[in-house]
């Protein structure tokens, strides 16, 4: 799909499209700043073996306009900003490497925070650090994120079942899995702890699968192409983004959607509205996994595990304050969800009007 990027950026609000090159590592990264209205961009970097230039130009803007709203719903004082690095994680990684992409971040002056995502460890953010202190998600100090964002689903889930079946006791229901990473896995995790009724999960990661198998063995294993047909309470997203869309919206059975994973409605006017005319609820993605980006946001103080899990919780009235607009308009959660983040940004925009200087 080719797009006119200055078009594109201005139908959806963006700031900034920055291609870094680096001869010396073969580094090929386009970050993007989508909106900084609440502050700096905040946005993790992910690395993957896209196949065109466009695919991961388009990947980058729908990230960061992502991350715009998940920040603003999750009442972060952040903007919205996403890096991709375009290549196969095993064959580019190294020290210089992830240097010279920190001497790029530096370079932009703070506009934009970077931190982990898709093929990306804490020991690669320790090598972006050596250039820049523009990166949260460290081990010493928040670490990896991902334990966090299952728990923030975990209640997202949770609040599905409430509003949907208003009963949130997760020994009732069935899930279906699509994604046993680190991420999927400790969702997993939470939700056999509470005595699931019945898991299924799938992953196209063999050693992922056989993690599952070993620790998880009343959880069932299905194909990739069936996990979406299977007749469950939820389905639970946890890998990447654009699943659901036309081919797959008409064979769910599920009657609640939460999961962890990023831009799953392929077109989000479209098939947001695809799954509200088959009255599923779908708990919109940037809210339900905000678990994450709550646990790496830099706070001006000392990480405080405690406060974080404390807001990490507040996902399920979140959630449910959403669910509510959009049964009250008639809209599309993932709708909703947009008008919600958008009336606080509007909102402390409109507060900014009059200078104060800040000492």
């Amino acid at each position: 799909m080719r797009i006119n990027k200055f078009d594109y950026m201005e139908k959806y609000g963006f700031e900034e499209l920055i291609y870094f090159y680096d001869k010396e590592t073969g580094l090929k990264a386009i970050t993007c700043i989508h909106d900084t209205t609440l502050g700096p961009a905040l946005g993790g970097t992910r690395i993957w073996d896209y196949s065109s230039e466009e695919e991961a130009v388009l990947d980058a803007l729908r990230l960061a306009e992502g991350m715009t709203y998940k920040n603003a719903a999750a009442g972060l004082n952040f903007g919205g900003g996403k890096t991709v690095i375009i290549g196969k994680a095993n064959e580019i990684k190294s020290e210089s490497f992830f240097r010279a992409y920190g001497r790029y971040i530096e370079s932009l002056n703070g506009r934009y925070i970077t931190t982990e995502d898709v093929n990306m460890t804490t020991k690669d953010m320790e090598y972006i650090n050596m250039e820049t202190n523009h990166v949260v998600g460290l081990s010493h100090k928040s670490g990896n994120p991902s334990p966090i964002t299952a728990l923030g689903a975990f209640h997202g889930i949770r609040a599905g079942l409430q509003y949907k079946f208003n009963n949130e006791d997760i020994s009732k229901y069935t899930f279906a899995i699509q994604g046993v990473g680190q991420t999927g896995r400790t969702l997993l995790d939470y939700l056999v702890k509470s005595k699931a009724k019945k898991i299924y999960y799938t992953d196209i990661n063999p050693k992922n699968i056989e993690r599952i198998k070993e620790n998880y063995k009343d959880a069932i294993f299905v194909k990739s192409e069936e996990i979406y047909s299977l007749d469950v309470d939820v389905f639970v997203p946890c890998a990447l983004g654009a699943i659901l869309n036309d081919e797959t919206i008409p064979t769910i059975k599920a009657k609640v959607i939460a999961g962890t994973a990023n831009n799953v409605l392929k077109d989000k006017n479209r098939h947001g509205k695809m799954l509200m005319d088959r009255d599923i609820l779908y708990a919109p993605d940037f809210v339900v996994n905000g678990g994450g980006v709550i646990n790496i946001a830099p706070t001006g103080r000392d990480y405080n595990n405690e406060q974080v899990i404390h807001n990490v919780e507040k996902i399920y009235d979140r959630l449910l304050d959403i669910f509510k607009i959009a049964k009250e308009k008639n809209i599309p959660t993932q709708d909703a969800a947009i008008m919600f983040a958008e009336e606080r940004i509007n909102k402390i925009s409109n507060i900014h009007k009059n200078y104060i200087g800040k000492k």
